[in-house]
Formats: structure tokens, C-alpha cells, sequence
């Protein structure tokens, strides 16, 4: 049986049917009318044959009977389509609304979360988990209640036309429920656990797409192949084991069902022989009875379908209940603009997924409004994580983060994160034009203004190159464009933003020197005016800096300019300095 609490959750979906009940409404009328003219049409059928026999409890001839079947019909089909068109309406615009608000959810949860999941997970509750629902209340429930109004209205009228074959045919029902019951739960955990393996399918399939370089690279097609067909394989095996306890639950149901028919029909005949019933009413109290028995297998197998829905309910609100960081609403969106004062009182901290270890330790930094400070380190050091905690993508475990004066903590994220851009190593970029990637740091800007932004990102020159342009496709990630195009492209999308405060990392590590020494120029336009903080292993690229801070295993080690730190010889940074003129040589 279902628990309490897994039926409250399916019923929250219908939260997103409210604005459609009108609909929902007329259309379960319009298939309770459907499914009493199909009864009604049993039941003339009959009249029919009793009237060919001169039996009929009406004053019509079979000739008139054609008649009121040809109204039936038109009836019954006039509804159905009605009926159909209706639970559309219901099932399309519902599960549109719990697919946006799905998206939403997932746009406003917090870092630590995705860095808890698989993308494929998030994915399948978008797509599978949704479709499932979108099956369930397009023709799933209307067929339920189908069934249901033909259960009634059948055994009603079968009690009616036959008490003693009724009571011989309504035997075998608990008997069909119960084992109903017993089938419908093992079938859910089934379903479950194949709708978790083609999650995880679907998830090793987008790893291999989103890193299809990594993978040409290293030649390891056949290895994915390999791990997805394994994948694969295990999605098999438990469809298969899905399918046969179906076909087992089938096998006990069409068992019971003809068997029940059979012997009713046996009944019957004898019956009519002896004259205790019209020829007309067996006809009718046979096709009422396959009815029946169809509406009752019929159950059964949506019963399972239902289900299997309200695991995959379980599986969308278990992340709709996951705590937002920000909310999805215009109103929250101010032009608070900061002077960029950033300040780091003793902060230490530790990743939520290894709380055991210690990335930063005791960190204090006073960047004044219009700095440039730079951060250098060995890998690890805890450089990208002090950017992190600024962007109050996590929070800290102790000490005090402050901007403005004003703590991080008591900054709504839409104003903290509106004042700060960054440039990072591995540019992303979106799979439309170059126009809509730059305009992504500030959607209302005008044309001069984007304009404007690639001629200070040293980007317009290669832009009007391309025949289209600003309408240039740029291809997945960015992959039609070259890496010193794609960091010109995310400093002009800083640019238009307009931060108060700019973070740097590896902005151009990665970058040939012709490349590079159109991005540092760029990146010094960009700089002028507003608080920046630079991550840097090339230390050539931070010479400049007011201030540069040396960090090992998330500690600060030394600070200063470039010059104070290369007096001390025995410093880490001098050392640094050292290693990389070395190299350079």
C-alpha cells in the first residue's frame, strides 16, 4: 500500500492544475458522459436482440434501433474528443508550470548542492520524472475514472438485469484486488529502481557530450562504450525483471477474469434455456461483463502506472523542497551600487563535503575601494576558494567577511553578486550569438552599449571580421571561437556589467603571447576604477599590484608589493619568482 505521506506528495502536484480546473472539470464530465453512452449502447444492443426476438421492453423496431445507435455514437464520440482536448489543456499547461518551476528551483539553488549531484539526476527529473506525470494526468487518471464509472454502472446494471449471475461474477474481484495490491507494490520499487538506472544512463551519456574533447583526445571512445553499455545493460536487466512481474500480474489477472467470464457465460446459457432470461439480456449481460472485466484488469494496470507516478513525484519535490538561495522575482533586483571595500576578518573555512580539512585558515585581507590585489600560490593553496567565499557561494566557517562595512551575510545576494564580475580561466560561454553572450552581463543594455564594451575588450576588431558579426554563432561553449576570442568576449560581458569589484583568475595563463597581450590590455582597461582581485601564477601579470598576497595550504604566508616581497630572498614568493625565470630561460 501506498503511505500517507507518498499520497500528500502526488497530491501537490495538482497545485499546478489549479488554474486549469474549469477545464479539468469539464473534462471529467465529458468523459463520464463518454463512458454512459458506451454502457447505454451495451445495454440497447441487447434491446436490439431482444426486439428481433419479440422480447424488447420498448416500442421500437431493429430498423429504429440503427437509429439510436448512430445518436449514441455521435454522442460517445462527440465527448471523447471534447474529453481528450480538455485533459490536454489540464496536462500540457500544468506540467509546463511545474517544468518552469522545476527550472526555477534548480536556478536558485546554491553551489554546494550541485557539487552534491550528478547533472544526468537533475536532468531525468526534468524530462523522465516529468514525462511520466504528464502521461499520468494527460490519460492515466481519465482512464482510472473511466474504469471506475464502468465498474459502477455496470454491476449496477448487471445486479439488475441478473442478481444471481451478478453475484456469481463479483466472486472473483477481491480476489483481483488483493493480488493487485501485492503486484502494485513490488512493481513501484521496480520502476523506481529502473527510472534510477536510466538516470545514471542518462548522466554517463552527458559527461561523455559536455567533455567530447577530453574524450577525443585521449582516444577513449571505446573505454565510454564501454561504461555506458555497462550502464545500459543494468537498465536492461531490471526493465526485463520489471517486465516479467507485469506479465506475471497479467497472467494472474486474465486467469481469473476469463475464467469468471466463462463460467458466467456457461450459467447463462442455461439459464436461457430453461426461460429464466431473455436471449437479449445474456447478450447484453456478456458484453457487460467483458467490460467489467477489462475495466478490472484495466485497473489494475493503471494502478501501477499511478504508482509509478507517485515515485516519480517523490523524486521532483524532493528536489522542489531543497532550500533556495536567492528567489526568482524582479523586485529583488536594485542598482545598489558598492564603492568595492572588501575586507576578510580571520575566516577560516572548510568545504561542506570534507569538513575534516581545513582549505583556509585564519585569513584576513583589506582591499580598498579602486585596489587591484593579487593572490599566488601553489594549486590548493585556497586561492579561487577566498573568490568563492566573496561570492557567498559557501559559507564560512568562522571569522567575518564584510563589503562596504556591511557583513557579507546581511547583503542580499542579488545586490552582492550584481556589484562583482568575473573572468575566469575557462571561459563559458553560451550557445547563441556573440551579441547575446556579451549582453549576459547586463540584459537592458543598448546597442552602443555592447558596442561600446567590445571596443574596450579589444574584441570588436575579430567580431566585425566574421561575416554576421555580433550575430555570430559561437557554438556549444564557445568551441567556433578561439580562447583569446572567448576571454575577449567574457571581459566585454564584464565590461557592460559595469562591477564595482572584479575578480581574475588565470585570465590569461592559458593564452599565446599575441593573445595574451591584447587580453592584459583589455584586462587593464577593465581594471581602471574598480576594486580587482587577481589570481595569478604568472607572476608577470600581478607586477602592478597594490598589493600581492603569497598563500600555502590556506595560510597566508607573506604579503606586499612586488618589490617588498622580492627583498626578502628567503620568501616564498622570491622563490616562486625564481622557479619561473628558471623556466622562462
Amino acid at each position: 500500500m501506498l503511505k500517507r505521506d507518498k499520497l500528500r506528495t502526488f497530491f501537490r502536484v495538482f497545485k499546478y492544475m489549479k488554474s486549469y480546473l474549469g477545464y479539468f472539470i469539464f473534462g471529467m464530465t465529458m468523459l463520464a458522459l463518454s463512458s454512459i453512452m458506451m454502457m447505454v449502447f451495451l445495454f440497447v444492443a441487447g434491446e436490439m436482440a431482444n426486439a428481433a426476438n419479440g422480447e424488447s421492453r420498448f416500442d421500437l423496431s431493429v430498423s429504429q434501433f440503427g437509429w439510436v445507435f448512430l445518436v449514441l455514437l455521435v454522442a460517445q464520440g462527440l465527448f471523447s474528443y471534447l474529453r481528450v482536448v480538455s485533459m490536454a489543456v489540464v496536462s500540457e499547461n500544468g506540467m509546463a508550470d511545474l517544468r518552469k518551476a522545476l527550472f526555477n528551483k534548480i536556478a536558485t539553488l546554491g553551489i554546494p548542492y550541485f557539487e552534491s549531484v550528478r547533472i544526468g539526476e537533475l536532468t531525468s527529473r526534468m524530462t523522465n520524472d516529468i514525462e511520466k506525470l504528464q502521461s499520468v494526468f494527460s490519460v492515466t487518471i481519465a482512464e482510472f475514472f473511466r474504469q471506475i464509472i464502468t465498474l459502477i454502472i455496470g454491476i449496477g446494471v448487471l445486479a439488475w438485469l441478473a442478481p444471481q449471475l451478478s453475484l456469481i461474477m463479483l466472486i472473483s474481484v477481491p480476489v483481483i484486488v488483493l493480488i493487485a495490491l501485492f503486484f502494485g507494490r513490488y512493481i513501484r520499487k521496480l520502476s523506481k529502481e529502473r527510472q534510477e538506472k536510466i538516470a545514471g544512463a542518462n548522466t554517463i551519456a552527458e559527461e561523455v557530450l559536455q567533455n567530447f574533447q577530453i574524450v577525443k583526445s585521449f582516444t577513449n571512445e571505446y573505454f565510454e562504450s564501454l561504461r555506458y553499455g555497462k550502464s545500459i545493460s543494468e537498465v536492461v536487466t531490471i526493465s526485463i525483471r520489471f517486465a516479467k512481474w507485469r506479465g506475471l500480474f497479467f497472467m494472474f489477472i486474465i486467469t481469473l477474469l476469463f475464467g469468471g467470464i466463462f463460467f458466467v457465460l456457461w450459467q447463462g446459457a442455461m439459464m436461457v434455456e430453461t426461460g429464466e432470461m431473455k436471449l437479449g439480456d445474456l447478450f447484453s449481460f456478456i458484453m457487460y461483463t467483458g467490460m467489467i472485466g477489462g475495466a478490472i484488469a484495466g485497473l489494475g494496470s493503471l494502478t501501477t502506472e499511478l504508482i509509478s507516478a507517485v515515485g516519480a513525484t517523490d523524486r521532483v519535490f524532493e528536489l522542489m523542497d531543497q532550500e533556495s538561495e536567492v528567489q526568482i522575482d524582479a523586485s529583488n533586483h536594485t542598482n545598489t551600487r558598492f564603492e568595492g571595500h572588501v575586507v576578510f576578518q580571520h575566516v577560516s573555512f572548510s568545504y561542506p563535503s570534507r569538513p575534516d580539512v581545513k582549505v583556509l585558515e585564519s585569513i584576513d585581507l583589506d582591499i580598498k575601494p579602486g585596489q587591484t590585489i593579487a593572490l599566488v600560490g601553489p594549486s590548493g593553496a585556497g586561492k579561487s576558494t577566498i573568490t568563492s567565499l566573496l561570492l557567498n557561494f559557501y559559507k564560512y566557517d568562522s571569522g567575518n567577511i564584510k563589503v562596504d562595512n556591511i557583513d557579507l551575510n546581511n547583503i542580499p545576494l542579488n545586490d552582492l553578486r550584481k556589484n562583482i564580475a568575473i573572468v575566469p580561466q575557462d571561459i563559458s560561454l553560451f550557445a547563441g550569438t556573440i551579441r547575446e553572450n556579451i549582453l549576459y552581463g547586463r540584459a537592458s543594455a543598448s546597442e552602443e552599449d555592447i558596442i561600446n564594451a567590445a571596443e574596450k575588450a579589444n574584441a570588436l576588431e575579430f567580431i566585425n571580421s566574421f561575416p554576421d558579426g555580433l550575430d555570430t554563432i559561437v557554438g556549444e561553449r564557445g568551441v567556433k571561437v578561439s580562447g583569446g576570442q572567448r576571454q575577449r568576449l567574457a571581459i566585454a560581458r564584464a565590461i557592460l556589467r559595469d562591477p564595482s569589484i572584479l575578480i581574475l583568475d588565470e585570465a590569461t595563463s592559458s593564452l599565446d603571447a599575441e593573445s595574451e597581450k591584447l587580453v592584459q590590455n583589455a584586462l587593464n582597461t577593465l581594471m581602471k576604477g574598480r576594486t580587482a582581485i587577481v589570481i595569478a601564477h604568472r607572476l608577470s601579470t600581478i607586477r602592478n599590484a597594490d598589493k600581492i598576497y603569497v598563500l600555502e595550504k590556506g595560510k597566508i604566508k607573506e604579503s606586499g608589493t612586488h618589490e617588498e616581497l622580492m627583498e626578502n630572498p628567503d620568501g616564498s614568493y622570491n622563490h616562486l619568482a625564481r622557479l619561473q625565470l628558471e623556466t622562462e630561460n
